[in-house]
């Protein structure tokens, strides 16, 4: 590890926790440090406070984390299948999250008060336990990855069936799902999104280090290092699942953070060793995904943009660069 490294570290996490500050104070409401320091320390009940704290702090910390997870489950599965385009979508698992959805909202399917994120995560469940089931039994990656984009084609046929039956109104709400927000969390439910993500991304840090940078040269090498490859490729696809699968439940489809952030940790750091790529792929996930929440409920007050746009409009050229760059040196 270079000196550099430690370095671009401490500046991510400096400029990720600065993103929460700056989601706070911005927004349609003008609120000054003096109403943040009121709020969380004093306990001040003012309309400020109640924004801060009711509106924006839950807001915050889901895109804060949310963004997180994300980045690492791309990360996992860039690593995983050795493919630079490799995300959460590959495996069919946002696709399997929409349809749960779209069951939900078009077909009527009553699930209680949490019907929206009990269906998403319902849906992903369904396309996590066939994805494992079929890591179990193929060796190959490449038929895995085929396997699971084939799967996500199937969910989204039978969506487009839904939707054809269903009434406008009732579409309309599932395409405003589709496009991603972190808006519906509340204050309640961060304990539950802390609690579901952070053990499997400290699990990943500081466990899986070893088979991961072993992946990257080979299964064969992998194996010469008493990597127990049958074992890592299920624990590496369940990890990556599960985490892309609690985002999406409580945020909907936030596209581009999985694929394109780790890429951009890999251009800022210049390096492919997991010590340092997992945190800071984590904390540029992080910064990422907050930064593009607040900018798209701001730049257009008093209308908000959808984060997929914003995500999407950065992520959709770093990829393009990166296809580019790799065809360039092809």
């Amino acid at each position: 590890m270079t000196l550099r490294q430690p370095i671009v570290l401490v500046i991510l996490a400096a400029l990720s926790v600065s993103s929460i500050f700056l989601g706070l104070l911005m927004g349609s409401v003008k609120v000054a440090y003096s109403d943040l320091i009121s709020a969380f320390l004093n306990g001040e009940q003012s309309f400020e406070s109640y924004i801060l704290v009711k509106v924006r702090f839950p807001r915050v910390l889901g895109a804060f984390f949310g963004g997180a997870a994300l980045a690492m489950s791309g990360l996992l599965l860039q690593t995983f299948f050795r493919n630079p385009l490799a995300g959460p979508f590959v495996l069919g698992i946002t696709s399997s999250a929409e349809f749960g959805v779209a069951l939900y909202l078009l077909a009527g399917i009553p699930l209680g008060n949490y019907g929206t994120v009990s269906s998403a995560f319902l849906g992903s469940l369904i396309a996590i336990i066939l994805i494992l089931n079929l890591a179990s039994k193929v060796r190959s990656p490449v038929i895995l990855l085929i396997a699971g984009l084939m799967l996500g084609y199937v969910f989204s046929a039978l969506e487009r069936i839904l939707i054809t039956y269903a009434e406008s109104i009732q579409v309309h709400q599932f395409v405003m799902w589709t496009f991603g927000s972190f808006s519906g969390i509340t204050l309640s439910e961060i304990p539950i999104i802390i609690s579901l993500l952070i053990p499997p991304m400290l699990i990943s840090t500081f466990f899986l280090v070893k088979p991961l940078n072993a992946l990257l040269l080979g299964e064969e090498y992998a194996k010469s290092l008493g990597v127990n490859i049958r074992q890592v490729r299920i624990f590496l696809i369940l990890l990556a699942c599960f985490l892309a699968s609690i985002v999406t439940s409580f945020a909907g489809i936030v596209a581009f953070v999985g694929l394109a952030v780790p890429h951009l940790t890999r251009l800022l750091l210049k390096t492919s060793d997991h010590r340092t790529l997992l945190p800071g792929t984590i904390l540029m996930g992080s910064f990422v995904t907050v930064l593009c929440d607040t900018f798209a409920r701001t730049v257009f007050v008093p209308t908000e943009l959808p984060i997929s746009v914003v995500t999407s409009l950065i992520g959709a050229p770093v990829v393009l660069f990166l296809l580019l760059k790799r065809r360039r040196l092809g």
